[in-house]
């Protein structure tokens, strides 16, 4: 009873502070208001601050979950279940998320705009990184090609520093041939005999694809070779340079050697260039010359700008001299060289600018 006292006591002086034991009574009086306010429904204020939980001013619903989420009451009373809405149950049609989805992946989906460039930005890159890429040396070498005036861009030729290019668009040449600033590659395989010239073969036959199985750009053959016909192909993946120098408009000379059984007569070469009559039209050489001669073993080189099928071979039988062997030696400007049989090698860039140049690219 004494003890219920004091907390009367408090709780009547627990507001003004007179009394001398004012602290402890307010405690008293603070819990019991919180007892109060738990029978009443009430969250405590901090609670209220983080929306954990608990009625609205006007006894409503319970609000929608964690902060940010969607309220299910209103702010006056009568929430969702007032509404006559079950607590918990969708806020709205599925229909009306669906345009929500509809319009956001719209407003998405638009393409971006352009904006206007800024005065730092400067488009292109610089001529002598553009060159080095391509493998014309060092930046440091490539800038002392432009001193020395042997680079031109678009037919004009360069002799300050700095100027930039985009790879893409403009001509690059040094020393008047055709730099390739794209990542194109030029490859030159010596075919060995008995290989298909296709990148694939359905029968299991070995083909030059066999050669290039480690390269992680598709390459393709510039022209065939027969089967057992030997010698230089080139394989790239520079589609336009490879029709150009199959097309026979451009009339890209190829160059073989040959080897027949004699004796062969003087004028073999001139009937060869005059043209022989094939079952699919007359077929003429560019050049022909006896390279050696062991007896009746003859060692010949024919050039031609033709790529029908077994050309060489189908002119050399018609003549009166089948062909034993046949390497093809030379295409275009490329050389067959000393290159080993089944060997590949890069192409140079002043190789490569060559064969540009021989189809006016």
């Amino acid at each position: 009873m004494r003890s219920s006292g004091r907390n009367n006591r408090g709780s009547s002086g627990g507001g003004s502070g007179s009394s001398g034991g004012g602290s402890k009574n307010y405690r008293g009086a603070g819990n019991q208001r919180d007892d109060r306010q738990k029978r009443a429904g009430r969250p405590r204020p901090e609670e209220r601050r983080y929306d954990v939980g608990g009625a609205s001013q006007g006894g409503g619903g319970p609000k929608g979950g964690p902060k940010g989420g969607p309220k299910a009451g209103g702010a006056k009373g009568g929430g969702a279940a007032g509404r006559g809405r079950k607590p918990g149950g969708p806020s709205r049609p599925r229909e009306y998320d669906a345009q929500i989805e509809e319009r956001n992946r719209a407003r998405h989906d638009k393409p971006q705009v352009k904006l206007p460039k800024t005065f730092g930005e400067q488009e292109g890159e610089r001529l002598q990184k553009v060159l080095a890429r391509a493998g014309m040396g060092s930046r440091r070498a490539c800038e002392e090609l432009i001193d020395q005036a042997r680079v031109e861009v678009n037919g004009k030729i360069v002799t300050e520093q700095g100027l930039r290019v985009d790879p893409e668009k403009d001509e690059i040449k040094v020393d008047g041939l055709t730099v390739a600033t794209q990542s194109y590659l030029f490859f030159a395989l010596n075919k060995p005999a008995g290989v298909v010239s296709t990148m694939e073969d359905p029968d299991g036959r070995q083909c030059l694809g066999d050669y290039v199985t480690n390269r992680e750009t598709r390459l393709f053959h510039v022209g065939r070779l027969d089967t057992e016909t030997e010698g230089i192909i080139l394989l790239t993946n520079h589609g336009e340079l490879a029709h150009r120098l199959t097309h026979p408009r451009y009339g890209v000379k190829k160059t073989y050697l040959a080897a027949i059984q004699g004796p062969l007569p003087r004028d073999l070469g001139k009937r060869l260039k005059n043209g022989i009559e094939l079952e699919d039209g007359y077929a003429r050489a560019d050049h022909f010359r006896v390279v050696e001669n062991t007896g009746k073993n003859y060692l010949v080189e024919v050039s031609l700008h033709e790529g029908r099928k077994h050309i060489v071979r189908r002119m050399l039988a018609e003549a009166g001299f089948p062909v034993d062997r046949l390497v093809r030696t030379g295409f275009g400007p490329i050389p067959l060289g000393d290159q080993k049989s089944g060997w590949l090698r890069r192409l140079t860039n002043t190789e490569v600018g060559m064969l540009m140049r021989e189809v006016d690219l």
